[in-house]
């Protein structure tokens, strides 16, 4: 029988993914994605019952549309729809007024707006598709969740998230770092946790979230204590398209000598740098994977990637202190990529850190295991998933 079902949106600028889940059997019952929109080349594809769908648009869609879409021609169809007891949207940046997943009021769209700053790309986009959803489905007005990236790491300590400026900056229009895929981080934590059979409170480990947006967080007792992003999703390790960290400086050297304009530099710092600006060819990790050898654009670019990586792991490892539980892999990159993992734990041996090639060169493709060597601390290998955690957090919150 499906009874108390989640409804999980994502919205992004140009795409929106969804799910429905039952929590209580922890069973994804329905997920999908819809993109390209605002051209004639969009189309949605769903998976129910272990069977793909798809309809293309060949019209100009929008987050309206597509949710009324979801609803009308999918959640009723499969009869879904009147099973639904709440929607939990993920929300990217929610500044420093949520330390936890909280229901919907118009005191919580006034942050969000207020925080949007941060995420100009984001918020606004989630907003919408909250609006969309109190008209679509009035009935589940005061029952939508919002679930923040930044919420995990709100636990950060002053020296992780203060910057070396002026205070008054931070205490007056509160610039400091708040990080970002604190859903996925604290999922893989604790799943680690029954993994390991540690328990969550004392769990002392290290997340890395590799995609085309990579993070890494430090984790103490079950906490965040440190992270990679920063004010915006901009700081950091390398990424796809992204820079990740730089001289700041360079900045204003491309604007007042090279003349380039500011909204253009932050295109090329967000959508032309990284693994794509490196190569000048693609930020698709299986393209490098299948190609490391073979070009040495490519190889370049991977190594100044695993460059990052491990620095940020060996600093991490720092801060964790004596007791050291487990180091974790996720994200597209994180579960896939048997060449990433193996060139950055190489670097790590001198931290007792091993790999085992052929446990590592088992898991990917939605595998969970552990690929270390006996005499190691456990590295694991734990696939995310961002849509059961909010649906999770949105369950337990209308359910007090």
């Amino acid at each position: 029988m499906l009874n108390k079902l989640i409804f999980v949106i994502n919205c992004g600028s140009s795409s929106l993914k969804f799910s429905v889940i039952n929590v209580q059997k922890k069973k994804i019952l329905l997920f999908g994605l819809a993109e390209n929109f605002n051209n004639k080349n969009s189309y949605i594809k769903w998976n129910i019952n272990n069977t793909q769908k798809k309809k293309n648009f060949y019209i100009k869609i929008n987050h309206k549309i597509i949710l009324n879409y979801i609803t009308n021609n999918i959640l009723k169809k499969y009869l879904l729809y009147n099973n639904i007891i709440a929607v939990g949207h993920r929300i990217v940046h929610g500044g420093e007024n949520f330390v936890n997943s909280v229901i919907i009021t118009k005191k919580v769209i006034e942050a969000i707006q207020k925080a949007s700053i941060f995420a100009p790309l984001h918020n606004p986009i989630q907003l919408i598709g909250i609006k969309e959803i109190t008209k679509i489905l009035p009935h589940l007005k005061n029952k939508q969740v919002a679930v923040f990236d930044t919420a995990f790491h709100q636990t950060m300590p002053e020296e992780s998230y203060l910057y070396a400026l002026p205070i008054k900056f931070y205490e007056k229009y509160k610039i400091r770092r708040y990080g970002a895929h604190g859903t996925s981080h604290k999922y893989v934590t604790q799943i680690a946790s029954k993994i390991l059979n540690i328990p969550l409170n004392i769990l002392n480990c290290i997340s890395c979230h590799l995609g085309n947006g990579s993070s890494i967080t430090a984790i103490k007792n079950g906490k965040s204590i440190d992270t990679s992003m920063g004010l915006t999703p901009l700081e950091g390790l390398v990424m796809g398209t992204r820079c990740g960290n730089i001289d700041p400086a360079i900045i204003f050297y491309m604007f007042n000598e090279l003349n380039i304009q500011i909204d253009k530099i932050y295109k090329i710092l967000t959508e032309k740098s990284g693994i794509l600006g490196l190569t000048n060819i693609t930020s698709d990790f299986r393209y490098i994977e299948n190609n490391y050898s073979k070009d040495n654009k490519i190889k370049r670019a991977t190594n100044i990637f695993i460059h990052s990586l491990s620095k940020y792991i060996a600093s991490y490892r720092i801060l964790i202190g004596k007791k050291m539980d487990a180091i974790i892999f996720t994200g597209g990159i994180g579960e896939n990529s048997v060449l990433i993992r193996k060139k950055t734990i190489k670097k790590l041996e001198v931290l007792n850190i091993f790999i085992d090639n052929k446990l590592n060169n088992e898991i990917k493709f939605g595998k969970t295991g552990l690929i270390n060597t006996i005499n190691s601390i456990p590295i694991l290998v734990i696939p995310t998933n961002e849509e059961l955690m909010i649906a999770q957090d949105t369950f337990n919150i209308i359910n007090r």
